[in-house]
């Protein structure tokens, strides 16, 4: 068995680490054959490289690395079938069909619904209670190939976008060490997507961010600030025009409690240290 990772962040290592740890074949012999990853960028002051997770994880197991790029080539590397987990670009048709069982894609939704960039966040402000994860093997469209299994998992309370997304990942690598022997043996018979039932979400910019905290109900509020965690994080303007982000809240008998805020160019305080400080400025 030979399988190339298509993946970046940190979240995604479970994913890797399992697969490895499941079918490793003897020393030095992993089924990951190579990954592709974004590129090492700049980074600090001094302009030190940054290497993605997958990238270092492939570093460590002494496994090829390939960076994106739009005339991505890894027609050299032989491998059976692909995985990919928040890869974060589109895979060329071209690459598709160098795998003879595909690429299987890890996508933390219950698809068709939630299709696109920013599923975990779109469900939390959504007040959606049950999300899950879909392991679905690749066509050329986005998020719209045959599923081959599914999984479903809790939204909890306080879950945040970073929270709800880590669980899901980790629960899909047990899922998919889970699913590839009986994918690879031809014994799982795909289901195509009910597409009258499909919705779609866009990545999330910077501001997207912004709530006015006063055309939405404390719900609507309390979610859209755990879905906004970390990235790109909830904020509003000031009675002075400059923003607050919004770290953390809490419903208390139906009202938005305010628990922790961070004032630009400030450093993050409770929101009881903010209103001593600034007692004239209002949300």
């Amino acid at each position: 068995m030979k399988i190339v990772f298509f993946g970046t962040p940190e979240y995604v290592l479970p994913i890797l680490t399992l697969v490895h740890k499941k079918f490793v074949t003897g020393p030095g012999k992993s089924p990951i054959v190579a990954v592709v990853t974004a590129s090492p960028k700049p980074f600090g002051r001094k302009q030190f490289l940054k290497y993605t997770a997958v990238d270092k994880w492939a570093h460590d197991h002494k496994i090829e690395t390939h960076y994106q790029s739009r005339e991505l080539s890894i027609d050299k590397v032989e491998a059976d079938f692909g995985i990919l987990a928040s890869y974060g670009e589109i895979i060329p048709k071209e690459v598709i069909k160098l795998f003879p069982l595909g690429i299987l894609v890890i996508h933390p939704s219950l698809l068709p619904k939630y299709r696109g960039a920013a599923p975990v966040p779109e469900t939390i402000k959504n007040g959606e209670t049950i999300t899950g994860g879909t392991i679905f093997r690749m066509d050329e469209k986005v998020d719209h190939g045959p599923i081959i299994t599914q999984f479903k998992e809790e939204i909890r309370s306080d879950d945040t976008a970073d929270t709800l997304r880590d669980r899901i990942f980790l629960k899909s690598a047990q899922v998919m060490v889970e699913t590839i022997p009986a994918y690879t043996q031809g014994k799982i018979k795909a289901k195509v997507q009910d597409e009258s039932e499909a919705t779609y979400t866009k990545m999330v910019t910077r501001e997207d961010g912004f709530i006015n905290l006063d055309e939405k109900t404390p719900e609507e509020a309390e979610r859209f600030i755990r879905a906004m965690q970390t990235w790109p994080g909830a904020w509003t303007h000031l009675s002075n025009e400059k923003r607050l982000k919004l770290l953390k809240a809490h419903l208390e008998e139906g009202k938005l409690i305010l628990d922790e805020v961070q004032l630009e160019g400030k450093l993050p305080v409770s929101y009881k240290q903010f209103k001593e400080a600034y007692p004239d400025l209002l949300v």
